[in-house]
């Protein structure tokens, strides 16, 4: 089917994805989570604030109490509440039904197993697909599922709650923040959980999210999407900005200049905070592209570095095989220890918060010293032979040092770079890191004869 893609199911409704569809998926996955259960549990099922998701959730439901299993309703949620609710309600496994960043036609279903393990391809989706496309109507279940309904906002604020400084919650310390939850799931997420803190002041942007629209794509990675919150930041000097994506899963960081703050420098920031309670070397998971600043850091917080392939389901086996305190990817995905491993907008948000609470500098100031190299940013090109243009750049380098953990990555001493092919489109996509923008201009037009056509979008 063409709504499956390498991390989730997403696709545009009525056409491809519809409630037919999703009463497929619901029985698919059902089944296998059943089978892997021992034959017996709940699905916890929530979903996003888009038009289409209450008749998509309500057939994906039917379709999960065909297969047998049981059903826990958790209704208008976040998605990392799903990954709380799994484990909190020691069920089989969870989907919520949300199309992430994607424009407002979108939908589609993340799905996860026992104990908020990631279901991917490669881990689970293939199983799931296959068994969509050949199933009849109905399982061979004898017996259809139960379905109940739970309300569980104060158990997960409560969860979300112990990465959220006592100071600020008492009020003894009070943080300004602008937050544009982007019509998306913040805007049900952070009035239940933050609004009302005694030491958060919010300025609230793009909320409303029960207009089937949105102001601008919710995607924070765009540049051009975080303008709001940068004018919020400087128009009722915040101590920082935060954009939520669409079920409020990732964020980017503004500080209090209006200043992008990159997610790897998000992460080389907070690294120390939780390698501190460590009792032995702690380990710190990012993702490949991440600057050279992040490992830096890490080493001098006495902890380990551990490169990750990008990608929630490798981010997620990393921690747990490491059991890392923390992790951090350039998408803004930011994962934790304490919540199963799994990555949380809210807890990204309350960390930040509380590490700006920790310290009588301001964010930019404590930011400053891991802005030590310059980065190209996410580059892509089109090319007909992925594999043969990322051989060519390794061969025009013979010193270099090179590793294959995800597409290549070849690093001079004095600047380095990390190659990978998309997982849908023939591109390649190029980070370079130098320690001069001059450097990194130079070098990313030397690379760049070897990569293709460069495309800009």
């Amino acid at each position: 089917m063409t709504v499956f893609k390498a991390y989730d199911v997403r696709a545009v409704y009525p056409e491809p994805l519809n409630e037919e569809i999703a009463r497929q998926i619901g029985l698919a996955t059902g089944t296998l989570l059943l089978e892997e259960a021992g034959g017996k549990g709940a699905v916890v099922v929530g979903h996003d604030m888009r038009p289409s998701s209450p008749s998509l959730v309500n057939a994906l439901k039917d379709g999960v109490l065909s297969s047998g299993a049981d059903v826990i309703d958790v209704g208008l949620v976040d998605t990392p509440f799903i990954a709380f609710a799994v484990n909190h309600l020691n069920a089989i496994g969870g989907i919520q039904t949300t199309a992430s960043h994607n424009p407002i036609q979108y939908n589609g279903f993340k799905i996860c197993r026992a104990k908020a393990k990631p279901v991917g391809m490669g881990t689970g989706l293939e199983l799931v697909e296959s068994m969509a496309i050949h199933q009849q109507n109905d399982s061979n279940c004898d017996e259809r599922g139960d379905e109940s309904s739970v309300d569980l906002w104060d158990q997960y604020k409560a969860h979300v709650f112990t990465y959220l400084d006592p100071r600020i919650q008492s009020g003894e310390i009070v943080i300004k923040a602008a937050i544009d939850a982007s019509n998306g799931m913040a805007g049900t997420m952070v009035p239940k959980l933050f609004r009302g803190v005694k030491g958060l002041e919010l300025i609230e942007i793009n909320f409303e999210n029960d207009k089937g629209t949105f102001v601008h794509e919710p995607n924070p990675l765009v540049d051009a999407n975080l303008q709001q919150t940068i004018d919020a930041v400087v128009e009722h000097t915040c101590d920082l900005g935060i954009c939520f994506d669409g079920d409020a899963d990732r964020c980017m960081v503004v500080d209090e200049m209006g200043t992008i703050v990159g997610c790897d420098l998000i992460t080389a920031w907070l690294a120390p905070k939780f390698l501190k309670h460590e009792k032995d070397s702690g380990s710190i998971v990012f993702d490949l592209r991440s600057s050279h600043a992040v490992a830096t850091s890490v080493a001098s917080a006495g902890g380990k570095s551990v490169r990750s392939r990008v990608g929630h389901v490798f981010m997620k086996q990393a921690m747990a095989e490491h059991d890392a305190p923390f992790g951090g990817e350039l998408s803004g995905h930011f994962y934790f220890r304490d919540n199963f491993y799994a990555d949380s907008g809210a807890m990204a948000f309350a960390a930040v918060v509380s590490a700006i609470a920790g310290s009588e500098q301001t964010m930019s100031s404590q930011i400053a010293p891991h802005r030590s190299y310059c980065q190209s940013g996410e580059i892509n090109f089109e090319t007909s032979d992925k594999d043969e243009a990322m051989a060519k750049l390794v061969s025009a380098y013979p010193d270099a040092e090179v590793d294959r953990l995800d597409g290549v990555t070849v690093d001079c001493g004095a600047w380095w770079c990390n190659v990978r092919g998309s997982n849908t489109e023939p591109l390649l996509r190029l980070n370079l890191e130098a320690s001069t923008e001059e450097e990194v201009l130079t070098r990313v037009a030397e690379v760049s004869q070897f990569l293709g056509t460069r495309v800009d979008h």
